[in-house]
């Protein structure tokens, strides 16, 4: 149920064969830079938010529209706020009251809710009497308000919870996995960590099967592996719940790219699937690897870029974006899709896996979108 706001926070939208931009700004001005660090938008907005769904809510006289990729107002600034557009929506604060419109700037009644929630995906939550449901973007009700909570769609799948327990459905509302759980994660090829009656551990095609030891199991990352804590210490077990490295790391960050960043209490290093120590326990923080090929790490003070070998290859002098969930978190650091968003010097700007700067050096930017 995240609201986007424009001081620039992360938004994410999935359109077909739209070119990805960046907010840029210098002296208070805001423009857009794609890819090719060419500013497709100049400078000249004195508040813009990010690009999203082929649109970007841009500032003009005292009041919002939205502009695209060109710079030209689709929608004219006149609404007191906005919120990015997602699935052909967005939310506008017209004389004091939030209404959906779409891209023709037409208002758009849906269903009845006590609060309206943002798109994302082609989905918006509707609540009713303390309780939660979701619409289309049609504005047809899917699940009408039954649910205590609905967390965010990911992918198609989405935790909920009534009462005291947790369970699955899908984006049409079928219960995928039976709300008879204390806590539950994220689904992985039909198979998610929970906790049942005090115990932790996996469920295998709606099978609760306990791990051994386990006090607490984090989601699994895209090799199939999820760390996971017994004893106080952290290791990782597979999508069968066997450990397939024994816990014994203070903590432990996802693996991605065949390689996870582990803590043995002082300094931070890399280990295999195998649970091989690849790269030696030197940082003073650690991250996982992009793409790329390239983990953002930091020797002393600022960060650098290591590649799998362990050699530095982008020298460790710059403060990195860090979009994470807590201490075990494996949120997104470092390079997405080609660029890593890093300051220096007091300005920010986008590094190339190659180390040199795409575009130049400004004093704000923000991620790329669509």
């Amino acid at each position: 149920m995240k609201n986007i706001f424009f001081s620039f926070l992360l938004f994410v939208s999935q359109v077909v064969n739209a070119q990805e931009l960046a907010v840029v700004g210098d002296n208070k001005a805001f423009g857009l830079m794609n890819k090719s660090g060419v500013e497709v938008v100049p400078a000249k907005f004195n508040k813009l938010g990010d690009f999203s769904d082929g649109l970007a809510p841009a500032f003009d006289n005292g009041k919002w529209g939205f502009i695209d990729d060109k710079g030209n107002w689709i929608i004219n600034a006149q609404y007191e706020k906005v919120k990015g557009f997602n699935s052909g929506i967005a939310l506008v604060l017209k004389e004091k009251t939030w209404v959906y419109i779409n891209k023709k700037n037409e208002t758009k009644i849906f269903a009845s809710t006590d609060k309206l929630y943002d798109f994302v995906d082609g989905i918006a939550f509707i609540t009713k009497d303390k309780k939660v449901g979701f619409i289309d973007n049609t504005g047809k009700t899917i699940v009408a308000p039954t649910y205590d909570i609905i967390r965010e769609f990911v992918g198609d799948y989405a935790r909920v919870k009534n009462g005291t327990s947790w369970g699955i459905i899908n984006k049409q509302g079928k219960v995928i996995i039976p709300l008879e759980y204390e806590e539950i994660g994220e689904l992985y090829k039909n198979v998610t960590h929970a906790r049942k009656n005090g115990l932790f551990g996996l469920v295998i095609n709606n099978q609760f099967k306990q791990i051994e030891g386990a006090e607490k199991i984090w989601d699994f990352s895209d090799n199939g592996l999820a760390y996971a804590k017994k004893g106080g210490k952290i290791g990782f077990v597979d999508t069968k719940g066997t450990w397939v490295i024994e816990p014994k790391f203070d903590k432990a960050r996802a693996f991605e790219n065949g390689l996870a960043p582990v803590y043995n209490g002082s300094k931070w290093g890399y280990v295999n699937a195998k649970g091989d120590v690849t790269i030696d326990y030197q940082f003073s923080d650690a991250e996982v690897f992009s793409k790329e090929g390239l983990a953002p790490v930091k020797l002393k003070k600022d960060w650098g870029f290591i590649d799998k070998t362990g050699k530095l290859v982008i020298e460790d002098k710059y403060q990195i974006t860090v979009f994470g969930f807590g201490m075990f978190g494996s949120g997104t650091k470092g390079f997405i899709d080609g660029v890593a968003r890093v300051k220096s010097d007091k300005k920010w700007g986008f590094l190339k896996p190659d180390g040199t700067v795409l575009g130049k050096w400004y004093d704000n930017v923000e991620l790329f979108s669509k």
